[in-house]
């Protein structure tokens, strides 16, 4: 590491992620089938984690975007990844969780039949969100997103055999892959009318830096934009665009719903900020189009948020319960991330984005634990039915402690790091004099109680109603606290990840922010053509 440059990290990642999943075949033949893939895996998170811990640490210390060019080819032609706080945050979160999940999914290996197919895709489907988060091209992000996509559908249908499964997968796949053909004709009308596919590039253009922009562009890139927000909130299972997952996330193995819930979804929301915060500001041609997209990201986050938290009350499958609580706080997010109207003042937007950020963390977290500490007791009681399951939680108290953290972190109780990223949520909303939206959150929260209520009474308080087998943990309960620790940590940390999160997070959204992001894209283009 100490001969390669941050600049090189930020290109490399995503090609040595492929790498290792490229050669997991061929090394899976020679070590062992059974074994190696796992190990191997393990390996390609550690790389990622270690990889986008330093980028992050960089841009903190920095404070300036990074930009890494692939074969010195200048935009529109060549691909770029740009990284600045915003990004580097999330993409911090993905390794870490999927480290987490990638040791889960040692201790599961039993399930697969052919583990190094599930290991090739789970490497890949953390290629794919690296390369969607990094990617500073919105062509080489509609590419990550397939890969994503593929990856993520054979995921859900691993268990072949099953036929709920396959049918869940391909719920998702049929639409998935309508979703990234309009996205692709999206960026036929950005590219016939601007030219290019960079980013950074199109937000100057839109922000009046470079000439380019009119009313008939304007219009064809309403229509392009609007063709992209309708893919990114498929992708990130937004209200109405959310019946995939409810049936996907309960049928794919129990890592892949944790990183399906946890990760997979969040991709969806960073494509929308970052068109609708950086490729797209606030400017005269877009003001008015973007209130409009922002008030209805409002309509539906509020929605989607009422409605998982009603549906998870009448669930008895303890992952689909999961799956609506997802549906309620993607719902959550976008109703914050939705803050950035014209008339509200920037530093409140950057507030805002940050609160989304903040529970994009808490929730990423909290989820992923849920999903495998369910894993558990799913394996123990050989049901997903919450009645199989009543009272499996009182043989594994540590595991039940940790989920219950979970819990409470997503209820929005303090000192877990949901309740501030909830508050900040509520704070955003108050500075903006919106009061309506403050309590909304609070009314949601509260209609998410019994949902988790209920499933935390059947699994942990309740007289088990059959016998249990009991599992032999390895020490994986211990990973699950450790879990539980991190979803402390960010309450009772909160001043401290606040200020580091609004100066990433919100700093790149800001007008300050957005003018690093572009002037890091024009000194690299300055010094790739000899300037």
């Amino acid at each position: 590491m100490g001969m390669v440059s941050v600049h090189d990290l930020v290109g490399l990642t995503v090609p040595i992620l492929a790498l290792f999943a490229f050669t997991l075949p061929l090394l899976a033949k020679i070590f062992g089938a059974r074994r190696f893939p796992a190990i191997w895996a393990l390996l390609a998170t550690i790389f990622s984690t270690v990889t986008t811990t330093i980028i992050a640490w960089k841009i903190y210390i920095y404070k300036k975007p990074i930009v890494y060019g692939f074969g010195g080819w200048p935009p529109p032609i060549g691909i770029s990844y740009e990284v600045d706080g915003l990004n580097a945050l999330l993409a911090l979160l993905t390794s870490w969780v999927m480290l987490f999940i990638a040791l889960y999914s040692i201790w599961y290996n039993r399930h697969f039949d052919e583990p190094e197919w599930y290991y090739i895709l789970l490497i890949g489907l953390l290629a794919g969100m690296i390369g969607c988060l990094y990617t500073g091209d919105v062509f080489n992000l509609f590419v990550m997103l397939e890969v994503l996509g593929i990856s993520a559908y054979a995921l859900v249908a691993y268990h072949k055999r099953r036929p709920e499964a396959v049918e869940a997968s391909m719920k998702y796949a049929i639409i998935g892959a309508a979703a990234t053909t309009i996205y692709f004709l999206g960026l036929a009308l950005i590219y016939g009318v601007y030219g290019t596919l960079n980013m950074a590039h199109l937000s100057m253009i839109n922000t009046g830096l470079v000439r380019g922009v009119n009313s008939s562009v304007a219009v064809t890139a309403i229509l392009a934009l609007s063709m992209s927000l309708w893919v990114f909130t498929y992708k990130s299972a937004l209200f109405p665009n959310h019946f995939w997952l409810p049936d996907a996330h309960p049928e794919a193995p129990t890592p892949v719903s944790a990183a399906l819930s946890g990760l997979v979804v969040n991709v969806g929301v960073y494509a929308v900020i970052r068109f609708l915060y950086t490729i797209f500001p606030a400017s005269p041609y877009f003001n008015a189009y973007r209130d409009i997209v922002l008030l209805v990201l409002f309509i539906l986050g509020f929605t989607g948020a009422f409605v998982g938290a009603l549906l998870m009350m009448v669930q008895r499958d303890i992952k689909r319960l999961l799956a609506y609580s997802t549906v309620s706080h993607i719902g959550l997010i976008y109703l914050i991330a939705s803050l950035g109207f014209t008339n509200i003042p920037r530093q409140i937007a950057a507030l805002a984005v940050t609160a989304a950020v903040y529970h994009l963390f808490t929730h990423g977290v909290a989820k992923a634990l849920l999903f495998m500490s369910s894993g558990v007791y799913i394996d123990s009681a050989g049901s997903r039915d919450l009645d199989d399951l009543r009272g499996v939680g009182r043989f594994y108290p540590l595991t039940s402690l940790s989920m219950l953290i979970g819990f409470l972190s997503l209820t929005g109780l303090i000192p877990f790091g949901g309740f501030f990223s909830k508050l900040l949520m509520y704070r955003a909303f108050m500075e903006a004099n919106l009061v309506l939206p403050a309590v909304m959150i609070i009314i949601i929260s509260a209609l998410s109680v019994p949902g988790y209520a209920k499933a935390i009474y059947s699994i942990m308080f309740a007289v088990p109603s059959k016998e249990h087998i009991r599992i032999k943990l390895h020490g994986i309960d211990i990973l699950l606290f450790v879990m539980a620790i991190i979803l402390v940590l960010l309450g009772v940390l909160y001043p401290y990840v606040y200020r580091v999160m609004y100066g990433l997070a919100g700093g790149s959204v800001a007008p300050a922010g957005v003018g690093m992001y572009q002037e890091a894209f024009y000194r690299y283009l300055y010094r790739l053509l000899g300037g």
